[in-house]
C-alpha cells in the first residue's frame, strides 16, 4: 500500500549513489547501490512500498548502512520511480511474480546471495512470498506487511483515490514517478479489483527458515496488528513490536525507534 500522507512525498529526492539499470523480463529497473564497511556481511535489499521507489527511501537506507556496516541495494519495481513505465494492468498474483520471478533475477545479476530483505508494505509481503517459497534470505525485515486483505485496506485505497482526485498528490507522486497516473491507477485498479479481496498469503509463512522482525504501526491506515499477528502465529520466534504514534511508515513516522530495531536485528544475524 502506499503512503498518501507522506509528509515528505512533496520533497526532492536524496540522492544516493552508483545508480545503474537491472534488465529483467525484458524492462529496465533503476537500482543503486550502498557500500558499507564490512565485506563479509549479508546484503540488504529494500523493497519499497505499493506506490513506492528508490527515492521515496528518502536518506533511511543509507543510515541503516552505517548503522551497520553492510551494503545495500534499493531498486524501484516495475512502473515505479523512474523503473520501465507500466503499460498493462497488473494481474492477481503480481506480488507472486515479483518475488518468484523478479527479485530472483535482480539478485543474479547484483551477485547477491542469501540476503536480508527489509520490505515495506507490498514489498514486505514481496519479502514473504520470496522466503516462504524457499528462497535462502539470511533475515527479513517486513513493516507494515500485507498477508491478507482487510477492510481497512480497501477503505485506505478508496481515501488514496480520493485524494488523488482531489488534492495535489499527482503533483507529489510526479517527483518520484516517470507517470504518476500509471503509477497511481496501476496499484489501485489491482487493490480494488473485487477478486482480489481474497489475497492471501498466509500459507508461505510457515515455510520460512530465517529470522523475522516485524514492524506495524498502531495507526496504520491500511492494515491491523492483525498482519504481524498472522506471522507470529505461525513463527513464534517472530520479533514482533507495534509502534505507538506511527502510521503505515515506520521508518518516517518513527525514524529513530525503527532504525534501532532494524540495527538490533540486523547485528544479531
Amino acid at each position: 500500500m502506499p503512503s498518501t500522507a507522506n509528509p515528505d512525498a512533496d520533497q526532492q529526492p536524496t540522492p544516493l549513489e552508483k545508480p545503474f539499470n537491472i534488465a529483467v523480463a525484458g524492462r529496465q529497473l533503476e537500482a543503486l547501490h550502498l557500500t558499507g564497511d564490512t565485506a563479509e556481511s549479508p546484503t540488504i535489499v529494500f523493497l519499497h512500498e505499493g506506490l513506492g521507489s528508490i527515492s521515496q527511501w528518502r536518506d533511511f537506507p543509507q543510515r541503516v548502512v552505517a548503522a551497520t556496516g553492510c551494503s545495500a541495494l534499493v531498486y524501484s519495481r516495475y512502473g515505479y520511480g523512474q523503473s520501465e513505465l507500466l503499460d498493462e494492468p497488473r494481474k492477481l498474483d503480481y506480488m507472486h511474480r515479483e518475488a518468484l520471478e523478479v527479485l530472483p533475477s535482480v539478485l543474479a545479476q547484483c551477485e547477491i546471495e542469501n540476503p536480508i530483505l527489509f520490505g515495506h508494505s507490498d514489498g514486505a509481503s514481496i519479502a514473504l512470498i520470496y522466503a516462504g517459497a524457499g528462497h535462502a534470505a539470511a533475515g527479513l525485515i517486513v513493516a507494515a506487511p500485507h498477508l491478507f486483505v482487510e477492510d481497512i485496506s480497501l477503505q485506505g485505497a478508496a481515501q488514496a483515490a480520493l485524494a488523488y482526485r482531489t488534492t495535489d498528490l499527482p503533483q507529489k507522486l510526479a517527483r518520484h514517478h516517470r507517470d504518476a497516473d500509471k503509477t497511481f491507477w496501476g496499484w489501485h485498479d489491482i487493490w480494488t479489483r473485487a477478486d482480489f479481496r481474497n489475497w492471501n498469503i498466509e500459507s508461505y509463512i510457515a515455510s520460512i527458515r530465517c529470522p523475522i522482525l516485524a514492524i506495524q504501526g498502531e495507526q496504520d491506515e491500511y492494515g491491523s496488528a492483525a498482519q504481524i499477528h498472522a506471522i507470529a502465529n505461525q513463527q513464534p520466534q517472530t520479533a514482533m513490536h507495534l509502534l505507538a504514534d506511527c502510521g503505515h511508515t515506520p521508518h518516517r513516522d518513527q525514524t529513530p525507534r525503527t532504525l534501532e530495531l532494524v540495527t538490533s536485528f540486523i547485528k544479531a544475524i
